[in-house]
């Protein structure tokens, strides 16, 4: 637990500052006084406190001169005015110059404990704030960092590719060649696109641009469409693909087509990749307490126990063969961006759901999303056409 924020009271009058001190210590805060605006700026300069109790009206520097000052050296320093001389012309003036509130004297020890709460709250937010700023800047530049990197590697090799095609005319085999290496260029050129596509939707949805919309989704079809769309990649390493809802189907979700179509197509992508050869992916649905629940099971080589904690944090990767060891069969252990089921879960905690996952060595993995279900406004159940609609305008 951390340490209580100190405070500073500035006042000249002396049984003012021996109140406030005796107040705010049984608060539970430490607490230095003092008796100019000088020694004041001195001591907070010297003590970085949370907030700063001072006196408007003080000979010397007055309260207006110190509360600028104060700012000066923490702009996040909450400051509250308290004066014997209240007025709202006094009250203003002391809020232009930065303060965050005001207490008029004579005040209840309740009065004082109360603004100060609200005070020491206000600064722990500003806080946050400013922590959430650096981390996001940092999250940035690492970001721009690893897309660089992760680009230049396949760009200098399609570059080295292509030089190659170059040289192959009057080569013997030259047809077989360029297609070999006319392969090899696509491939790269798909990693680099998947990277890319990557990048976009993870700033839509730190952006708020892919989750704004709360409109029926019908699942049934949006799942079905994205089995089409892997079932030929599938097949080329005879892996099964099935569809197991309810009888009455999965009705529909609320949220934005766009968003779970990206989703879903992540969960169902890496159950295809990861998986062994002649192995199957099953998604399966259920309805339970207002909530739909999607699951993505695969038979492909499993995450060992000690990256689970960390598989839905951006840039993270299983390395190559972790799980692999131990599969009897295992298929091809592409790379990615380490982007893809960090996407999955902000997504699902953006739409008010949620994403865990089961998996062990060997033995498969198994990806469950939870999501609200949705209700229309003034019905039990969701128009057909509706959940269609949107399901469909996901697909397009």
């Amino acid at each position: 637990m951390p340490d209580p924020a100190p405070i500073v009271v500035i006042d000249d009058d002396y049984a003012m500052r021996l109140s406030c001190r005796q107040i705010l210590t049984r608060m539970g805060h430490p607490v230095e006084t003092f008796d100019d605006g000088a020694q004041g700026l001195a001591g907070v300069a010297r003590l970085e406190p949370a907030l700063v109790v001072v006196d408007l009206k003080m000979p010397g520097l007055s309260g207006l001169e110190v509360i600028a000052r104060l700012h000066e050296l923490d702009p996040d320093t909450v400051v509250v005015v308290i004066t014997g001389y209240a007025t709202i012309d006094t009250a203003i003036e002391a809020m232009k110059a930065g303060a965050y509130d005001f207490l008029p004297k004579p005040f209840s020890p309740d009065q004082l404990r109360m603004i100060v709460a609200r005070g020491l709250e206000r600064h722990r937010l500003l806080l946050d704030s400013r922590r959430l700023e650096v981390e996001r800047e940092m999250l940035k530049r690492r970001f721009v960092s690893f897309v660089s990197h992760q680009l230049k590697s396949p760009l200098a090799a399609v570059h080295q590719y292509l030089e190659v095609l170059q040289r192959l005319e009057g080569t013997p085999g030259v047809e077989a060649k360029r297609a070999e290496w006319i392969g090899r260029c696509l491939e790269r050129t798909r990693e680099m696109r998947g990277l890319i596509e990557d990048w976009l939707t993870l700033a839509r949805v730190e952006g708020d641009a892919l989750v704004a919309r709360r409109d029926p989704v019908a699942l049934e079809p949006l799942l079905a469409h994205l089995l089409d769309v892997h079932r030929d990649e599938a097949a080329e390493r005879g892996i099964s693909l099935a569809l197991d809802l309810p009888e009455g189907g999965l009705g529909a979700a609320a949220g934005d087509p766009t968003c779970l179509s990206v989703l879903f197509e992540n969960l169902l992508s890496n159950a295809v990749k990861y998986n062994r050869d002649g192995g199957s992916v099953t998604v399966s649905g259920a309805l339970a307490a207002g909530e739909a629940v999607v699951e993505v099971a695969d038979t492909g080589v499993g995450i060992p126990e000690e990256a689970l904690p960390f598989l839905f944090d951006e840039f993270f990767r299983v390395k190559a063969g972790a799980a692999a060891s131990t599969a009897a069969e295992t298929g091809p252990r592409p790379t990615g961006s380490g982007l893809g089921l960090a996407i999955c879960r902000r997504i699902a905690h953006e739409l008010g759901g949620s994403i865990e996952v089961e998996s062990a060595p060997g033995a498969g993995s198994t990806f469950r999303v939870r999501m609200p279900a949705y209700r229309a406004p003034d019905a039990d159940t969701v128009p057909a056409e509706a959940t269609v609609a949107a399901g469909m305008e996901a697909m397009a």
